[in-house]
This record gives structure tokens, C-alpha cells and sequence, in this order.
């Protein structure tokens, strides 16, 4: 590994560190809430953490369709994001991010993919399925961002394109924690 990019790695580890800390500290104030503010501000800071693994760390995410990808991007998102309605069966998508990712991030050998599926009854069945398959060819899969956004913002919605909705709201939380916009 280069100095360069050696230096990149412990820049983006410390930012991760620091997202890490302030997420620890909102979701403890945000348990149980019923307050709209403290649970909009968990999931952006959710959001504000998966933002910027994906663009620092090359660091992909999988959502169901087209729209899905378009809030994200409304949401900032600059880096991969990866589609599963594609035409496809579903084992053929998965053995394609395979072969694409790997099975760990090679940055971090962290999880070399985010899967975010709506947290509908379908959704929850597609993240399963996925989930299955993905282990069962030993990648390591993050999906703590659904099941944040899942707990913070389920009453206002259940399912990633409306996110596009709540960006006037989810924004300026997403951006105050992400250190590098």
C-alpha cells in the first residue's frame, strides 16, 4: 500500500471513529423516542456514516430499483450504488457483486457491501434472501443502515425512495455529521 494511500486509510478510520462516537451518543438519546427531531437526527446520522464510506472507501450500496438510487444521490451520495431490480434473477445479481467486490472491503476489510432494502413486508424478504446468499459465498454484508432507518423513520415511511421526500429535513443533519462535505 502507498504512503498516500496509507494516509488516506487512517484519515478516513479517524472520521469513521468520530461518526462512530456521535452515533453511539444520538442513538442513546433517540431510543424509544417519540420525538420526530431525535429519531430524524439518528437517521441522519446513519445516513450521514453510510454517505461517507461510500464515497471515501469505494464502498457500494444495493437498493431495489432506480428510484431508490435516485434519493440516495438526492441525499448526496456520490459513489457506487448498485441496483438489484435489474432484469435479473436474484442469485445471478449476487454472484455479479462477487465477482465485482469481492468479500471484504480491501481498505478496510470491513463489509464490502451496504445492502438497503425497504423495511416493507417485501423488502424485509429481498434483505433475507440477499443477506443468505451474500454470507453463504462469505462477504461480509453491512445492513446496520436499514435497521436504523428502519426503527428512526418507519412512521413517515417504509421504503428508501421516499427518503427523496424527506430531504429538506434529512439533509442538514446528514451534512452537519459528514466531516468531509
Amino acid at each position: 500500500m502507498s504512503r498516500r494511500a496509507s494516509k488516506i486509510c487512517l484519515l478516513c478510520g479517524q472520521i469513521i471513529k468520530k461518526i462512530v462516537g456521535d452515533f453511539v451518543r444520538v442513538k442513546k438519546t433517540a431510543r424509544n423516542s417519540n420525538n420526530q427531531d431525535k429519531r430524524f437526527e439518528l437517521a441522519g446520522l446513519a445516513l450521514s456514516e453510510q454517505r461517507s464510506r461510500n464515497r471515501d472507501l469505494d464502498f457500494p450500496i444495493l437498493v431495489e430499483g432506480k428510484r431508490d438510487k435516485i434519493a440516495l444521490q438526492c441525499l448526496g451520495f456520490t459513489g457506487q450504488i448498485e441496483v438489484l431490480n435489474r432484469g435479473w434473477t436474484i442469485d445471478r445479481v449476487v454472484t455479479s457483486l462477487f465477482e465485482i467486490y469481492g468479500q471484504r472491503n480491501p481498505t478496510d476489510s470491513g463489509p464490502v457491501i451496504s445492502v438497503l432494502m425497504d423495511w416493507d413486508r417485501t423488502g424485509g424478504r429481498l434483505q433475507k434472501k440477499l443477506i443468505q446468499l451474500m454470507e453463504g459465498l462469505d462477504m461480509k454484508v453491512c445492513q446496520e443502515t436499514r435497521n436504523v432507518l428502519m426503527k428512526a423513520i418507519k412512521p413517515e415511511t417504509r421504503v428508501v425512495e421516499s427518503l427523496k421526500g424527506l430531504s429538506s429535513k434529512l439533509l442538514p443533519i446528514i451534512d452537519s455529521y459528514d466531516y468531509q462535505n
